[in-house]
């Protein structure tokens, strides 16, 4: 139950404030689903309403979208290699991380996906008395009121994975600071991604003894397992050597700077090929329409399977390849970051090899850019243009493309380590084996 009266009536109006909301979330869906039809989906689970009796699951773990399920991705295979008998409910946010959850486990009889509830305490209560979890893991920064409020009346010990709280976020929490220190403190331990991290979430409201520094679980991103098979096969198909880059993770008002990038770095290789990976599926049709308004000549993963010699820019327009894209490219711009989103994940093209180009905006991203950037695996651009000329300078120096693609796999292989202590901390809270 509540501890004081101040938490009731901070919790009580922050809920009445996400009832007063909730045709937002109705008009949200639907203006969503207009652009991905996925999001008219299963509408009943974001409520709280689920088909049949309730089923009782050993862990709950929620990742908003596909690259915070990649990030527990190492978490999950881990202890379903170690506890096979787990059974698991995975939730998401986003349609996207619905098909990576798929993509990754979906012949897996003991992990289940539903959508994550909003955060209302009808459908919060609805979702915890069905599923009735025994260990509740949230990745990254998922700090909902109810739902965490939830857990702890109930008696379900709460996680925080891998982390992280940019000082920008932390401003933003500013205004229910009141409410969010309390939900804090409901958490067992946070295991921040860094020290800068764990300090800000005591800034926040946690006890110093809730939260470790345990690193971040995106160095121990697994490699896909026939990597030089699907290179070999992408060189194949394109029949000659050619210069490729690839534009991953971008977002709607980096498109078009995008194309002008391609353009401009076609000026001095003509047969250059560009890989592009918007970070959204509802994009894909979008990057297409801009590539051929453009004259260029395209082919997508979904329809044509692999670029071709004549291909100047290819849509990669499926979901859990993109590692090993990054993989065939002799150069890499990762997007989110031309715009203040925040960066995307640079660890990937870095674990296979690939020098790699990025914006300014890395506030989410900022100790990895900072480690990838002094390791000299990584370079990053002030706008579009400055990122045209890095990309443009590693094109024409393939000894320097080298040199950083050594010094990325390096600090990918040195931070590995947060899993082990991942688990380790976890482990008391899991049920007992047999």
């Amino acid at each position: 139950m509540p501890k004081d009266m101040t938490e009731r009536l901070l919790r009580a109006g922050y809920s009445a404030v996400l009832y007063l909301l909730t045709p937002v979330t109705v008009y949200h869906l639907i203006w969503r689903g207009f652009r991905f039809s996925e999001y008219f989906l299963r509408w009943n689970e974001r409520y709280g309403s689920y088909p049949g009796p309730a089923q009782r699951c050993d862990v709950w773990l929620h990742a908003v979208s596909v690259g915070e399920v990649n990030a527990a991705a190492p978490v999950i295979d881990a202890l379903r290699r170690l506890r096979p008998e787990l059974r698991w409910v995975v939730t998401t946010i986003t349609p996207t991380g619905s098909e990576r959850v798929r993509a990754l486990w979906g012949d897996d009889e003991q992990v289940q996906h539903v959508y994550a509830p909003y955060d209302l305490p009808g459908a919060v209560g609805r979702f915890l008395s069905h599923f009735r979890p025994g260990v509740a893991l949230v990745m990254e920064t998922e700090l909902w009121p109810n739902l965490l409020f939830g857990c702890r009346d109930r008696g379900i010990p709460s996680y925080i994975l891998n982390a992280r709280l940019s000082a920008r976020s932390l401003r933003g929490y500013s205004v229910l600071r009141p409410l969010i220190a309390r939900t804090v403190r409901t958490i067992k331990r946070i295991a921040a991604q860094s020290a800068a991290d764990a300090r800000r979430f005591q800034v926040l409201g946690a006890d110093s003894e809730q939260v470790l520094d345990t690193g971040n679980l995106k160095f121990d991103i697994a490699v896909p397992p026939h990597l030089d098979a699907f290179v070999a096969s992408f060189g194949q198909q394109l029949g000659r050597p050619r210069p490729v880059w690839i534009a991953a993770s971008t977002h709607e008002g980096e498109e078009a700077d995008v194309i002008r990038i391609h353009q401009r770095l076609r000026q001095q290789w003509p047969q250059l090929l560009m890989l592009w990976a918007p970070r959204h599926p509802e994009r894909f049709p979008k990057a297409l329409e801009l590539a051929a308004e453009q004259g260029l000549r395209t082919a997508t993963r979904r329809l044509q399977q692999w670029p071709q010699a004549d291909t100047d820019v290819f849509v990669i327009d499926t979901l859990g390849e993109l590692m090993a894209f990054y993989g065939c490219a002799d150069v890499a711009f990762v997007g989110g970051s031309l715009q203040a989103i925040g960066g995307h994940n640079l660890l990937e093209p870095a674990a296979v090899g690939t020098a790699t180009v990025t914006g300014p905006h890395l506030h989410n991203f900022a100790e990895i850019s900072k480690r990838l950037k002094e390791a000299g695996a990584l370079e990053v651009g002030a706008d579009a243009d400055a990122v045209a000329d890095l990309l443009q300078q590693l094109l024409a120096e393939p000894g320097r493309r080298q040199q950083m693609a050594q010094a990325g796999r390096q600090l990918v292989q040195h931070g590995r380590g947060a899993l082990e202590r991942t688990l380790a901390m976890i482990d008391e809270d899991l049920p007992a084996p047999g």
